[in-house]
């Protein structure tokens, strides 16, 4: 690991700092900077990784209190190792410096030391290795299911319904 990797975990970021690393990282997120302040706002933790003052890598834990997420773990590509593939898109799970890592355990930690019960990660395709790597375990039986905003509901939807009335 660079030995000049300064590590901090820290309640806040500074949003448009966090968007810029976003956009480094092609990492598809909202490019509205209230958008990504209000993500920041409503985050627990952030643990980041500078080298000489540069923001080189970001990990972000949400939590409700008892349950937790480690909701990002993005690195710079420069310093991936050599079999990640794509090189631009801040995929950590070949990291041969430990940074990625290091940063995910923090997060972790401060959301176990919070008192969470339960920590889960998303993880897409070799990303599940570093996941399990960490301590992950898959979830038999769970579907990650999702809803985009500009989704609506079926008109036959009533809110307070359950659709069984006859």
């Amino acid at each position: 690991m660079p030995a000049d990797v300064a590590y901090e975990t820290v309640s806040t970021i500074d949003p448009e700092e966090l968007l810029a690393f976003y956009r480094k990282q092609h990492h598809q997120t909202t490019q509205d900077v209230s958008k990504v302040k209000r993500m920041v706002d409503n985050t627990f933790c952030f643990v980041t990784a500078r080298r000489e003052g540069e923001l080189i890598g970001m990990a972000r834990g949400v939590t409700d209190g008892v349950r937790g997420q480690l909701a990002d773990c993005k690195l710079d590509p420069r310093f991936q190792g050599p079999a990640c593939i794509t090189r631009k898109d801040g995929r950590i799970e070949h990291d041969s410096y430990g940074i990625a890592r290091e940063m995910a355990l923090r997060v972790i930690g401060a959301l176990r030391d919070y008192g969470c019960e339960r920590i889960t990660a998303l993880a897409y395709g070799t990303e599940v290795d570093f996941c399990e790597e960490i301590g992950f375990r898959k979830a038999s039986g769970l579907v990650v299911l999702h809803l985009d905003s500009g989704v609506t509901a079926p008109a036959n939807v009533d809110a307070g319904q359950s659709g069984n009335e006859g």
